[in-house]
Parts: structure tokens; sequence; C-alpha cells
């Protein structure tokens, strides 16, 4: 145990020390700030500017849930864009910079090598998540009269699960493809492939690929049956990791 504490420091560490410490948090902080003044403002905006060429068109009154539902949106969109392409030589640039090599040399095993950077980059973004959602609920608060914060917690638990299971993805592409933007695009293509695939009911409702579209209606209080997304999408999490200890255990560094 005590080599696989000392990995989760060295990757710790690596977090801190890095750009990735810089990037997702400035993504999500920045939405967190600026996102309930757009949805409180932005009718008002609208109607100062473009009301004439409207029509005369009323907007509804804006309400929190067009916060929650701004937040959502960014993170199914940028933050998770900006995670797959963070995570594209999660395990391939050690390899190249011969990380990998001088870590396996201590009691540390290939499956554990993988499993730790796993585990540890998903509780950093989970920490990330946790405080982006504060500072959106805090802000979503001062912006309206009311800000219950069941949808939006709901809401951020079920993009964590899809976060969870973009890092196990972006963990085994970084083991098969030895260029991090060749494993970037990779991800960026499963995303879209995924976007598409979620347009089918059936697949929305009871796979994976329908959890950013349960997280946006969870955000606007609409009806939703995140279950089985979540469930499907733990288990592919945890075989996507299997997958890329097994690959990585006979791959050459």
């Amino acid at each position: 145990m005590s080599g696989y504490a000392v990995f989760a420091g060295k990757e710790v560490r690596e977090i801190l020390r890095t750009w990735r410490l810089w990037v997702l948090p400035g993504i999500l902080l920045f939405f967190a700030v600026t996102g309930p003044p757009m949805a409180r403002y932005t009718p008002e905006i609208i109607d100062a500017y473009a009301g004439a060429e409207l029509g005369g068109l009323t907007l509804p009154d804006p309400t929190y849930l067009d916060a929650y539902a701004q937040w959502a949106q960014n993170l199914s969109q940028v933050a998770l864009f900006a995670l797959i392409i963070i995570y594209g030589g999660l395990v391939s640039a050690e390899r190249r910079s011969g990380t990998a090599v001088l870590v396996l040399t201590k009691p540390v095993s290939r499956s554990a090598f993988i499993v730790v950077k796993t585990v540890v980059n998903a509780a950093f973004v989970s920490v990330l998540l946790l405080v982006g959602t504060l500072v959106t609920w805090g802000m979503t608060a001062a912006m309206f009269p009311t800000a219950p914060g069941s949808a939006l917690w709901a809401s951020s638990l079920v993009w964590l699960v899809l976060a969870v299971q973009f890092i196990a993805l972006m963990t085994l592409l970084s083991v098969v493809i030895g260029s991090a933007a060749g494993a970037a695009g990779a991800g960026l293509g499963v995303y879209v492939l995924a976007s598409i695939a979620s347009i089918w009911e059936p697949l929305a409702t009871y796979s994976p690929v329908g959890l950013a579209t349960q997280a946006s209606a969870l955000a606007t209080g609409a009806s939703a049956s995140p279950l089985w997304p979540v469930v499907t999408s733990l288990a592919l999490s945890l075989g996507l990791v299997g997958l890329a200890a097994v690959v990585f255990r006979r791959a050459e560094l």
C-alpha cells in the first residue's frame, strides 16, 4: 500500500504543479460566476437591443432553473471537451518522458499505475465540480429570490458520472494511442457518436449515452430517469479501466 500512496502523492503533486491545475478549474469557475448573471439579464439585454427586430416579442421572466440549465449545458459541452483534451496524454505522456519506467521500478504494478491515475484524476474533477456547483448555487441565490439546490446538485452529480466515464475512456485511449492529440481526437469522436446515439430513445434511457440529456433535464426541473444511464455508465467506467490495465500490462514501455 505504501507504493500506491507514494504514487498517488506524485499524481497529486503533478496536478498542482502543471497547467492542469489552472485550465479546467478556470473554465468551471468562469461558468459558475458568469452563468447565473447571464441567465438573469439576457432577456433584458435582448429586449433592449433587439426588441424591435423581434416584433415586440416578450421573453418569459428568467428563473433560477435557467441558471442551472446554463451550468448543465456548459458542463456537458465546453467543460467535457476540455476534460477530453486535458487527459489525452494521461498515460502516453509519462511513457514518452520515461516517468512510467521509473515509477514501475518501484513497488507499483502496471495495473495499480492505471487505477491510481484514474482514481486521483477522478477525485480532482470531483473536487472541482463540488466547488463550481457551490459557486453556481451562491451566484444563483444572489440573482434570484429563491434558488433551491436540489435540481442543481442532482444535475451535477449525474454529470460527474459522465466525467468519470470519460476519464476512464481517456485512460484507455492514452494507453492505446501514443499521441496525446490522437487520443484526444478519438475521445472527441466518441463524444460526437454518443451525442448522435442519444437521439434514439431506448439508448438514451438505458445506456450511458443518455447521461448528458438526463443532467440537462434534471437542471431544468423536468422529469428525468437517470438510474439506468448512471448504473451502466459506472459499469462501463470500471470495464474501461480494467481494459486499460490489461493493455498496459502487455505494452512496451
